[in-house]
This record gives structure tokens, sequence and C-alpha cells, in this order.
């Protein structure tokens, strides 16, 4: 599905199903050191994706340690990005020369609490969700939406963004992401989204 999404130079690994685990290097391996069995099945397995992505990037290091905030750390001159929920996992990466950042991530398709839709949904942004096929999950695709702009933000300025800094519109199959907070040097993203069966994915390519 991310594949789909994102544009020519940005290489895309996905996995549908159980966590493949697959050998972590040294550096990766002190961040789930003591993390419970499925959390390190993840993270290994998304790992996984990363290093195949990174070697049809043509990139020779494979590793993906974790920053102290647990956001990856790509091989210098990579720019990246990595998402999981059950049964799915992904990363894309592409080179930094030519892409400013990446933003990727994948969610159930399920409609979000509305305690939770509340919190991270200005009123302007659910209001049109009314108008919309209910089967789409409208409102979690915002949400994803928002996550994978956070994906291109924080890697760039290393300042939190929350989700009031945020609007997001949803087109057809693509959405804008309206920056409240100054910092990335543009006002808005342009990204894609997709729906299928049990999941819904959004990815965002900043270019240089």
């Amino acid at each position: 599905m991310l594949a789909d999404l994102l544009p020519p130079g940005v290489e895309v690994t996905e996995r549908h199903g159980p966590p493949v685990t697959v050998p972590l290097f040294a550096d990766e391996e002190r961040a789930v050191a003591q993390a419970v069995p499925a959390r390190r099945a993840e993270y290994a397995a998304v790992r996984g994706c990363a290093r195949e992505a990174l070697s049809r990037l043509g990139v020779t290091t494979l590793a993906v340690p974790s920053a102290p905030n647990r956001a990856p750390v790509w091989p210098q001159g990579v720019v990246g990005s990595m998402t999981h929920c059950a049964g799915y996992r992904a990363a894309a990466v592409a080179r930094a020369d030519a892409w400013a950042g990446l933003g990727i991530d994948a969610e159930p398709r399920a409609p979000l609490p509305p305690e939770v839709a509340a919190l991270v949904l200005d009123e302007s942004e659910r209001a049109p969700l009314a108008e919309l096929d209910p089967a789409l999950c409208a409102d979690r695709v915002l949400f994803s939406a928002k996550e994978s702009a956070y994906k291109v933000w924080s890697p760039i300025t290393g300042v939190w963004l929350g989700f009031e800094d945020v609007r997001v519109h949803l087109e057809d199959d693509t959405f804008v992401v309206r920056l409240l907070k100054p910092g990335l040097g543009v006002d808005e993203l342009r990204g894609r989204w997709a729906v299928g069966d049990d999941l819904l994915v959004t990815a965002l390519a900043l270019p240089r």
C-alpha cells in the first residue's frame, strides 16, 4: 500500500502477517534489552524492513539504532521513516540530498474512540467528516496524517509538534497538513492516503 503512495526515489519495504524477527546489531540491541518479547519482536521485524529498503537504496550501513527519544537514527545521508501495527510493518528510505524528510504511518481500519478524537482533532477537522462514508474511518486517517507529519517535522526541527499544532484536510486520495507552528520552512505538507481491508496508511515526502 505505502509503496504506491510515495514518489520515485523513495524505497519502501512492507510486510504483512506475524513479525519476522531478524538479528539486531549491538547498538539496536541496547534499545530493547529490557523490552517484553512482543515489543522486541516488532522492533526487530520493522528493522528487517528497513534493512531491505536501505539495501535497495545502495546503502551498506544497515543498523538503525534508537535515539534517546526512541526515534530511529538513520545512516548518514539517508532520511527514513518506519511504522508498524498489528499484522503490518513498513519502512521507507531515501537519499537526504534529494529529500528533507519522510513520514509514514499505518493504523488499524477502525474509528478513533470519541474521547481520542476530541483530543487529537480540532472541531474544524471533525465537522467535515460527517459528510464522508463512515467505512473510510476518516477520523483515523486524520490522526495518521498527523503522525506522518510529526515524523517529517521532528528530525528536522528537534521541536515538539502537538496534534493541536496542525490542521489536516482530506481530499480524494491526498491530504494537506497545515502547520500552525513555524520551524520547517514551509506552511503546508502534502501527502497521500489509502484504506485497505483492515488497514489504513498515510505517507509524506518533503523534497529539498
